[in-house]
């Protein structure tokens, strides 16, 4: 089906909140699929459907009465936040439900799924107690800068229809490091309060290795206290820790976590899906889509975002151009050189018929010579006889070295 990736995202989009009318349109849909023999295309709107089940309406119900066995009270706007004593800088910042995004970020599969049983614990609180079971209440996210670990965390407290206490770390760290160990404990006192998600976000930045020479004794005593509030807040709270530096955490800091949830670099159809989730208003065609998710192998959806908007202010811009898509990535791989691999850049700045060839060959585009022609801004017969030069070199090499 053409355009299939921009109905993918749309259906993604409303199944986050989805209606049974809604829900019912996206069924026919696959069925659709099912029998035009677009079995990958079904298999894809069937997740979204099962996801959508997984988190349907009835959750939210039960994760309501489920969010009322917590401790504390409620979170309010007036509700005053800690600060430090010696700067009366605030020590963290308050971000209700309402505000926070209710689309599902963008995963695989498999995080996906994990993702989901997080949110089904909670919503089943009342069965797991039966058997002597409480869901998880504290989850370490770790990855790449840029992966959604924090968008993840905020869309997980939403689910669960709590407010978020975010703290970032990094910012707390004082040169005098006993504020720092009384900054924690006070940060954990407020939370410990209220019913709330508590995120801290560059955990690494305190939840340092307390064997590293490096650091200083007072260092230590921070971590021992962090460990210390942390143990506490166990039976208490949901805790999310957020770092981009796994290996720097102290391994007394990862027994404190129940759920450890690494967040990879998205794949060929997730990065093809987060283009399509960022595109609009501007139409792309799918073949556009397609080849902004082979440029960007290797790439985070952070990376991904920031190429769309590239692609939106050249189609705004210069919509008349024919120079085509291939000149806007080359713009954005000089601008943003570190971002995008080598080889992509290697091929992109290249002979054409390098690239041209790369491209037809690829089975993962999929890509017919007027795709090319259309994303290269030239006609097909020019991308034909491009390949077909590519192609008796490639012969003239076979016979001389055969």
């Amino acid at each position: 089906m053409e355009h299939f990736s921009i109905i993918q995202a749309l259906c993604r989009a409303a199944m986050a909140d989805p209606s049974p009318a809604l829900r019912k349109q996206v069924e026919r849909l696959r069925d659709a699929l099912v029998k035009d023999g677009e079995e990958k295309q079904a298999a894809s709107l069937a997740g979204i459907l099962m996801a959508a089940e997984r988190l349907k309406e009835v959750a939210p119900s039960r994760i309501e009465r489920s969010r009322t066995h917590l401790p504390g009270e409620t979170l309010g706007r007036n509700t005053p936040v800690p600060v430090d004593r010696e700067t009366a800088a605030p020590l963290a910042e308050i971000i209700f439900q309402g505000e926070i995004d209710a689309t599902a970020p963008l995963f695989n599969a498999t995080v996906s799924q994990a993702v989901g049983t997080i949110v089904d614990e909670w919503a089943n609180l009342e069965a797991l107690s039966t058997v002597d079971i409480a869901p998880a209440k504290t989850c370490l996210i770790y990855g790449q800068p840029g992966t959604g670990k924090t968008r993840l965390a905020f869309w997980i407290a939403r689910k669960l229809d709590l407010p978020v206490v975010l703290v970032r770390l990094d910012g707390l760290v004082s040169s005098f490091l006993g504020t720092t160990a009384r900054n924690i404990g006070n940060l954990f006192t407020f939370a410990n309060r209220y019913r709330c998600v508590l995120l801290l976000d560059e955990f690494d930045a305190i939840a340092k290795v307390r064997d590293d020479p490096q650091e200083v004794g007072e260092i230590k005593r921070v971590v021992n206290a962090l460990l210390q509030n942390l143990d506490v807040r166990q039976n208490i709270g949901f805790t999310v820790g957020i770092t981009n530096h796994p290996k720097l955490l102290d391994p007394a800091v990862w027994r404190r976590f129940e759920i450890q949830l690494e967040i990879p670099k998205p794949d060929f159809e997730v990065r093809k899906a987060i283009a399509a989730h960022f595109m609009p208003p501007v139409k792309a065609p799918d073949s556009h889509l397609r080849m902004i998710a082979w440029f960007t192998e290797g790439s985070t959806g952070a990376e991904i975002e920031a190429l769309v908007r590239t692609y939106k202010k050249a189609t705004t811009v210069r919509e008349e151009d024919r120079r085509g898509l291939l000149e806007t990535l080359r713009q954005f791989a000089t601008l943003n050189a570190a971002r995008i691999q080598s080889e992509r850049r290697a091929l992109l700045f290249g002979e054409p018929a390098h690239l041209f060839k790369a491209m037809h060959d690829d089975p993962t585009l999929g890509f017919s010579m007027a795709d090319i022609g259309d994303i290269a801004g030239k006609d097909k017969s020019t991308v034909s006889r491009w390949l077909g030069r590519q192609t008796s070199k490639a012969d003239d090499n076979a016979v001389t070295h055969g």
